[in-house]
């Protein structure tokens, strides 16, 4: 490999420019993984070179590679940036995201990919067929953010034979404007199918949330739905075993070679395969050069949080989230685990969306970067995207006193359908013991499964 050099005017940069696209990646991947190694071990001036190397290469509107390593690049800098918190909130003291871009945002990602949409299918689904015959229905939504999910259910449940039930949303989110609108939505087209209905909002954070607030009552039939929710209380695990043991929490930043499976198919996963081999000597993750983490005493973790639904008896709870394995313990484990699946979520949209799509830019930059970046850059209660695989929740569900409701052959066949006239012969569905992946090639991206309390 072609040696690190602060100087940007060396005649490598010429070498850098004309290298082919696989070789580009390739020499992309060598440099990230060798700065995220120089930023664990608090080798700034060393990180700092690779960075500038880093930048000669990448690009937000390149191929796959060059876009994704434009955002990892972005997240170690980030991280060496925290350090100095001073610096740091003063770069970050004018960022403004406004509500609406916020709202765009979500909307492009959700016409952009399939997941949402066979994660709604397959949770009314379950909810429908959990509610069979029931009167009153009460629905908790952990992230009411979006009304189309419960528009598609009030028309289900209108044309029930035995007449619509009545049907109230518990609908959660942080911003009240959000509740507003969502709450607008779904009276409007309960009053125009004539269900009797009741929006039921709660301005919160989920970690801070008020169960009185909820207002479940005896003699409704409950549901809870949660899409790409709980991962985050995984935060304030993190926090209480720090407390209790904060050896716990250091682990080797070594790469695990065995661990390393291709991502697919593509061109991306082989280049990250083929780097690996070459082998790695990563220095340990220390706790000194992390940034500073935060303690949240009043923050609810993932065991009381699952403890508090569990009390609240739910016929059913369907759950979505990221099937990936981003809450390693080490800055390494995660930069390599995100490249990987990062990189099959940039394929997807290699495969159907052109470069040049400025659609394709921002969900690239406000929703994907801004994961990389949480993924790398934090640490503690600030690191909220902790996605981690579903025989992860199999096991807290199970400790939490929730059995498994395998998904309905119905509610299957139908997401398949969606997801084999979505366009894109990359993306595939497998049933994993009753649940449902989601996949991009052989890789699984995101897991919908349904529980109910056990007595």
């Amino acid at each position: 490999m072609m040696s690190l050099s602060p100087s940007l005017s060396s005649p490598n940069n010429l070498l850098l420019r004309e290298m082919k696209s696989e070789e580009r990646g390739l020499y992309l991947i060598h440099l990230l993984l060798t700065c995220a190694n120089h930023v664990a071990a608090g080798n700034l001036e060393n990180a700092n070179a690779t960075l500038e190397q880093i930048s000669l290469l990448a690009s937000p509107d390149g191929d796959t590679m060059q876009r994704i390593a434009a955002y990892f690049m972005e997240s170690l800098a980030d991280r060496i940036l925290k350090t100095w918190p001073g610096i740091h909130r003063a770069l970050n003291s004018t960022k403004v995201t406004m509500l609406s871009e916020e709202i765009l945002v979500q909307k492009l990602f959700f016409e952009l990919f399939p997941f949402l949409k066979v994660a709604y299918v397959l949770t009314n689904q379950a909810i429908i067929e959990a509610m069979e015959g029931e009167k009153v229905i009460h629905i908790i939504d952990l992230n009411a953010a979006e009304a189309t999910q419960w528009i598609a259910l009030l028309q289900v449940l209108s044309a029930r034979p035995e007449g619509p039930p009545h049907l109230k949303i518990t609908g959660i989110h942080q911003k009240k404007e959000i509740l507003d609108q969502v709450a607008h939505r779904l009276t409007e087209e309960a009053e125009k199918l004539d269900i009797p209905f009741q929006f039921n909002p709660v301005v919160s954070k989920l970690e801070n949330l008020d169960f009185d607030k909820l207002r479940v009552k005896t003699g409704e039939a409950l549901a809870i739905s949660s899409i790409l929710q709980l991962h985050s209380l995984l935060a304030f695990d993190d926090e209480a075993l720090r407390r209790k043991s904060p050896r716990l929490l250091k682990g080797s930043n070594g790469i695990h070679m065995q661990r390393v499976l291709p991502l697919s198919q593509t061109t991306l996963g082989d280049m990250l395969e083929k780097d690996m081999v070459n082998g790695y000597t990563p220095s340990p993750d220390s706790t000194s050069s992390s940034p500073a983490s935060f303690t949240t005493s009043n923050s609810m973790n993932m065991e009381s949080f699952l403890n508090a639904l569990w009390g609240l008896s739910p016929k059913v709870m369907a759950v979505t989230e990221q099937d990936c394995n981003h809450n390693g313990p080490t800055l390494m484990d995660r930069l390599l685990e995100a490249l990987y699946s990062y990189a099959a979520l940039f394929d997807c949209l290699e495969s159907t969306v052109s470069r040049s799509s400025l659609e394709r830019l921002r969900v690239e930059k406000m929703i994907f970067g801004e994961e990389i970046k949480n993924i790398i850059a934090c640490e503690g209660p600030d690191r909220k995207e902790r996605h981690e695989k579903l025989e992860k929740w199999f096991q807290r569900f199970d400790q939490a006193g929730f059995g498994n409701v395998p998904l309905s052959y119905y509610g299957m066949m139908q997401a398949r359908r969606f997801v084999q006239s979505y366009g894109s012969e990359g993306y595939r569905m497998r049933d994993e013991n009753g649940c449902v992946l989601i996949c991009w090639q052989d890789r699984p991206m995101f897991s919908i499964s349904a529980w109910r309390s056990r007595k």
